[in-house]
Formats: structure tokens, sequence, C-alpha cells
């Protein structure tokens, strides 16, 4: 199993790579983590539903190198999991061979049609995060859900 992370954005401050990095080098073989980076359009006084959708045929162009894949969008109102949930949902998708990627909008969010058309929509917090955050973030409760999982000690 693969989990990707599409994610709007390309130039990142240092403390999100590296944290980042960190979470993806404890990942196991067999539950890799990679990042596929989006660059974000440019931004100017246009309107911001236009830049919203094209990210949103940026991302759903890079979708198609995910044939069978589970769709995730981030969203602040998407379902909020527990850590065991989390694991549990890892689990499960490990046990059928399926990749999973999860979708984070730029700074201005998800195009709602997208986040429409994803098998599922999580929230990570009920708090808006800053965006680069949430990529080390995600990459920690994926570490940590799948210690839970195989019973390692770092989720006590």
């Amino acid at each position: 199993m693969r989990i990707f992370l599409l994610a709007v954005g390309t130039r990142m401050p240092g403390w999100v790579t590296e944290g980042f990095v960190e979470y993806q080098k404890r990942m196991p073989p067999d539950m890799r983590l990679e990042l596929e980076e989006l660059p974000m359009p440019k931004r100017g006084k246009g309107d911001t539903n236009s830049q919203i959708r094209t990210e949103a045929d940026a991302i759903r162009k890079r979708l198609e190198k995910y044939p069978g894949a589970k769709t995730v969008a981030l969203e602040v109102r998407g379902r909020a999991l527990d850590t065991p949930a989390l694991s549990r949902k890892l689990g499960e998708l490990k046990d059928l061979g399926q990749d999973l990627v999860i979708l984070v909008g730029g700074p201005d969010g998800l195009c709602p049609q997208l986040s429409a058309s994803t098998h599922e929509q999580w929230s990570l917090s009920k708090l808006t995060l800053p965006h680069p955050l949430v990529r080390v973030l995600l990459a920690e409760q994926l570490y940590r859900g799948w210690t839970l999982l195989t019973g390692h000690p770092y989720h006590r």
C-alpha cells in the first residue's frame, strides 16, 4: 500500500519539509508515504473561485495517475477521525492492497465539486490550520496510526 499526499504549494518553509520527511522516513516500506506537490497558480486580484477551479483541474489531472486508489479530501467540515479510527482505515486499505490519495488544497481550500467527488472527506481539526502545518500534522498522524496498527509503543 502507498499513501500519496497531493498538496497544492511547492515552496514550504524548511521546518515543514524537515517535519514531513521525519515521519515519512519512519513509515514502513509496505505503507510508504509520498508527497506530490502541485504548483500553486499565481495569486492576483482575480476571482478566488477561478483560482480554486484551476487548482482542482491540476489535482484531477494528477489523480489519473492513481486508478483504483481511495481518495480523501481534507476539509474543515469533513469527518473527524480519532487515532484508532484512522489506524483501522489504514489497516483495511492495507489488507485490500488499495492505495490512498489524500488531497490538500491551497490557502483557499479545495474546490467543493472536487471534494464532493472523493470517497471521503476528513478533518484534522475544527480549527483552521496553517496550510504548511497540515503536511506535518498529517504525516505524524499517519505514522501514529501505523504504530497503533502494529502494536509499536509510539502510540501510548
